[in-house]
């Protein structure tokens, strides 16, 4: 299977699974899942990235335990919406993926999403850097699933 668009990954899934979205870091994997219904998101899990064959089947241990059936990996597109290495990297991640899995992979735009999430983590949280460092690439994911879920549920006509 191919990438899709987002628009797309709904149908190219069973109805009533959930997505995980994942925030690809230089040393982790944050992964967030949504419920059957595909409306909210929730942080799940972090992998600590070794090899990448390790880590695609955490990922995919974690996605055969919840039942999800489709792919939302964050984006981090430069600020003027043009691609740079970071970007180039998440694509070539969802594409390994589905040279070990037949499954719809889709991209979005996580500009400056981890930023967001930390800023909640400290000024609504008051979480202390060492307990930020523990949640927060699994909730920068939920952030980046849950913005997905949201565009799917507005239509993609506005």
């Amino acid at each position: 299977m191919a990438v899709v668009e987002l628009a797309d990954l709904p149908a190219a899934c069973p109805p009533n699974t959930p997505f995980v979205g994942l925030d690809l870091g230089e040393k982790t994997i944050g992964v967030a899942v949504s419920d059957l219904t595909r409306t909210i998101a929730s942080p799940a899990q972090l992998i600590r990235k070794t090899k990448f064959t390790d880590d695609a089947k955490a990922l995919f241990r974690l996605m055969d335990e919840r039942g999800a059936t489709g792919v939302v990996i964050g984006l981090p597109l430069n600020m003027d919406g043009s691609e740079g290495p970071r970007a180039q990297s998440c694509r070539a991640f969802g594409r390994n993926l589905q040279r070990l899995r037949d499954v719809p992979v889709a991209f979005w735009d996580e500009r400056l999403s981890t930023s967001a999430v930390e800023r909640f983590l400290i000024e609504d949280l008051d979480l202390n850097r060492k307990r930020r460092a523990n949640v927060i690439d699994r909730t920068a994911a939920a952030f980046i699933l849950q913005g997905a879920l949201d565009r799917l549920k507005a239509g993609f006509s506005a």
